[in-house]
Parts: structure tokens; C-alpha cells; sequence
């Protein structure tokens, strides 16, 4: 009996040529054309944000002025903030998307890009301690609720160009797609990844956008730290991602009473003077010490390619820790992840130089342990420091950012994080956060400031 194999070979090409037209063609593919859509306007966003950054900050940034004049400078800087949340209406903050993306999807509105925009980008480039991240993804994010709500799709649709667009977002300035997406999906959440069905997605809209931005800006694909190769591995390595983790988890404590702090004091002072206030007095922090100012990239690789004195690594660490947490609460937009990466950076070399210990793994371990500490990533930081220093670090920092993530499950700044079914339930992990805060010396019966913290940027 013959068997006929060409229509069978054919039979298999045509079920391929199906399956491949209904994904680029029909309705189940229609979601991953949105997303790739969501992320090419997020790439030329970006490319626009960044381009207008550079702008402002040739013509009011620290390297143009500096010094006294500089403290003016961020003075006049606030005044312009304060102004522009008085009649342009709140800016609004990475929160308040996470919690929209919980409740409805998504942005529903999404008219504070029109203060956000203008107050961070002269914040940034005037020398603020916190950086471009948070209003980029907010940016970013919105753009993909405003296409899902233009095309009127459901709250699932809707949730999904959100968590592309943030993805997007955060893959420009971090240049690790894999690593921002999933800190984008876990951002939302304070025990781990939930939104799995967002994965996809949020990985489609990171590469496009990331595309998209680089064959405009010209930059390349390179990361935007330079780090120097590890040593290979040994066991001891894991006692630095051990040790990295705790004293990362203590930096996140410190930055989130010291934000605490800053705001109980500002609180006093009224909304439009506020800015005022926190410029001028970051000002005379960078008086100090310059590593006060501005949000550290390019201060991250000059400390790596320089390695200045124990003493300058210490006061330039507080001095960054200090300056984002109080700017933070002074009505400025802006993110905290680079400047914990620089803080972290800035302690590892510390370490390394004290310790003997490897110089990358310390640093990329105390990196990583110092933002999941307050963002709650461990997967997403780890990924994405991986990503700039090479994969074979992973190992110690994926412990790093365990233990300062076992270790400060009750510390938070970003108070919409919740579970997918409704807000983070505190009592179903009652134990084992006691068992996380006798880690850092605060007792089980230690409450944190989750409820005395309002928004995080």
C-alpha cells in the first residue's frame, strides 16, 4: 500500500502557513500587534524624552553651572515645579499606575503627562538625586492604556499594553529587556510575579521599544555600566551574596525612614513652596559632596573606572542616599532605582576594597539586594544587573536579592503593591515576616512605615 507522503508534507506546511497568519493576521494575534505598536511609540517617546533631557541639561545641569550657582539653579528649579503642580494639576506617580493596572487595567486618564512631563525633565536635568525611570515608565505606561482605551478593549487587554508599555519604559534607560520586563510585572506585586499571562507581552513591547529607541538615538544596544569581568565563581561567593543581601536590605530601611523623615518635616510646608525648599537644600548637599546630585549613571561609571578613596565612596553613598530620599518628598519627579544602584555600587566597592572580595560581584550583589529592598523585584533586578555585567554573576546576586527581599517584607514605599485578587493581605505571612525582621534587629512586633508612607515615585 503507498503512502503519500507529499500530501502530508504539504498538509503540515499549510498548517503551518495557518498558524503563523492567524498569529500576525487573525484575532488571536491581534493583542501581540497592539503590543508592538505600544512599544514603537514608547521607543520614539523615550527617544524624545532623552533627547529633550539632554537639552535641558547642557543648559541648567551641575556640569554647566556648579557650585554655588548651582544651589540658585535648584532653587529657581523648584520654583518652576511648584508652579507648574499649581496650575497644571499633579503629576501623579508610578503608584498610582500600579494601582490603576490592580483596579481598572490601566490609566483611565492620562492628562498629568502634561505636569509630569514638564516637571521632571527640568528636575532631572537640573541635578535632582532622582532620576528619569519612574516618569519615563509612567510615560511609557500610559501610552499603553491610552491605545487599549482608544480601541476600547477589555481590562485584560487593557492590563497587558500597560505592562508592554512599562517594560518598554524601563528597557531604554536600563538596556536589559529580559530584566525589565520582569521588573515591570513584579513591580505590580509584593511577593514575586503575578500577572503571568503578561509575560509575553511585557517581553515583546521591551524589545520594540528598546528597538525602536536605539535606531533613533544612535546608542547602540550597549548597557549604561561598564563594569570590569568577575573572577569564576567559588563558594564564597555565595557568602557575599549572603552579606550583600543584608546590608542591601539595611541601605532600603534607611532609605524608606529616611523618607519617612523628609516628609513628616515638608509636610509643614505648603505644596508650592515645598519644591522650593528640597532644591535649595539639595543644593547645599552637593555643596558637600557633588555625588549628592544628579541620579548617578554616569557618576556609576566614573566611581567603577576611577575607584576613589574608601573615605570619598562613603560620603558619596550618603550623600546620594540622602539627597533622593529628601528630593523625593519635596514634590520632585523621579526614580530611585539608579540612585540605589549607585549607593549599592558605591558600598560594594567599599566592601571589595576592605573585604578582598571580588569587586563585581560585590557591587552587582549589593546593587541588586539595595532596590529590591524597596521596589520588591528580586527576579527583575537580578535579571537586569545580570544583564549589564554578564550572566555568570547571577548566582550570588539572585541570593543577594533573596535575603534583602526576606529581609525587609515588611518595609515598603509603594503601598498599591497588592496580590491580583485584591490588596496584600499582611496576615497570611505574619510568621515569616517575623521571622524577616528579626533578620534586621526590628522584632516581630515591628510594624514598619508601610502606613505612614504616602506615595512612593
Amino acid at each position: 500500500m503507498d503512502i503519500p507522503s507529499r500530501p502530508i508534507a504539504g498538509s503540515r506546511r499549510d498548517r503551518i502557513r495557518a498558524v503563523v497568519g492567524e498569529l500576525l493576521l487573525g484575532a488571536s494575534g491581534r493583542i501581540l500587534r497592539l503590543v508592538v505598536a505600544v512599544g514603537m511609540l514608547s521607543g520614539l517617546a523615550a527617544a524624545a524624552f532623552v533627547a529633550a533631557l539632554s537639552v535641558l541639561t547642557d543648559l541648567i545641569g551641575p556640569e554647566r553651572w556648579g557650585g554655588g550657582w548651582q544651589v540658585l539653579v535648584l532653587g529657581a528649579t523648584g520654583v518652576l515645579i511648584g508652579l507648574a503642580i499649581t496650575y497644571l494639576g499633579n503629576p501623579g506617580d508610578v503608584e498610582l499606575l500600579v494601582g490603576n493596572i490592580h483596579v481598572a487595567g490601566g490609566r483611565d486618564d492620562i492628562r498629568d503627562l502634561r505636569s509630569l512631563l514638564p516637571v521632571s525633565l527640568i528636575g532631572v536635568a537640573a541635578g535632582s538625586a532622582i532620576g528619569p525611570e519612574a516618569p519615563l515608565v509612567q510615560t511609557t505606561g500610559s501610552i499603553g492604556s491610552w491605545f487599549a482605551l482608544r480601541l476600547r478593549l477589555d481590562e485584560h487587554d487593557l492590563r497587558l499594553l500597560t505592562i508592554a508599555g512599562m517594560s518598554a519604559g524601563f528597557t531604554v534607560l536600563l538596556g536589559a529587556p529580559i530584566g525589565s520586563s520582569l521588573f515591570a510585572l513584579e513591580i505590580l506585586h509584593r511577593r514575586g510575579l503575578e500577572y503571568y499571562e503578561a509575560l509575553v507581552p511585557g517581553l515583546l513591547g521591551a524589545v520594540t521599544g528598546y528597538a525602536v529607541f536605539a535606531a533613533i538615538t544612535g546608542l547602540g544596544l550597549q548597557p549604561y555600566l561598564l563594569l570590569p569581568p568577575a573572577h569564576r565563581l567559588e563558594v564564597v561567593d555565595f557568602a557575599v551574596g549572603i552579606a550583600a543581601g543584608l546590608v542591601g536590605a539595611g541601605i532600603a530601611v534607611a532609605f524608606t525612614y529616611l523618607v519617612v523623615g523628609f516628609r513628616a518635616v515638608l509636610r509643614r510646608i505648603g505644596p508650592a513652596v515645598r519644591p522650593v525648599v528640597g532644591g535649595v537644600a539639595l543644593g547645599l548637599l552637593g555643596l558637600l559632596t557633588p555625588f549628592a546630585l544628579t541620579f548617578g549613571e554616569e557618576q556609576l561609571n566614573e566611581v567603577v573606572a576611577t575607584g576613589p578613596a574608601v573615605g570619598v565612596l562613603l560620603l558619596a553613598a550618603v550623600g546620594k542616599l540622602v539627597g533622593s530620599a529628601l528630593i523625593t518628598t519635596a514634590g520632585w519627579r523621579g526614580g530611585f532605582i539608579i540612585p540605589l544602584f549607585f549607593v549599592g555600587a558605591a558600598l560594594g566597592l567599599v566592601g571589595s576594597d576592605v573585604l578582598g572580595t571580588d569587586p563585581t560581584i560585590t557591587m552587582t550583589a549589593l546593587m541588586a539586594a539595595s532596590v529590591v529592598g524597596v521596589t520588591k523585584t528580586p527576579l527583575g533586578s537580578t535579571l537586569v544587573v545580570s544583564e549589564i555585567a554578564g550572566l555568570a554573576i547571577l548566582p550570588p546576586v539572585l541570593v543577594a536579592s533573596l535575603v534583602s527581599l526576606l529581609a525587609t517584607s515588611r518595609i515598603g514605599l509603594i503601598h498599591s503593591q497588592q496580590q491580583r485578587e485584591g490588596e496584600y493581605d499582611r496576615a497570611v505571612s505574619d510568621a515569616d515576616d517575623g521571622v524577616a525582621a528579626s533578620l534586621l534587629g526590628l522584632g516581630a512586633g515591628h510594624t514598619g512605615p508601610d502606613d505612614q508612607v504616602g506615595r512612593a515615585p
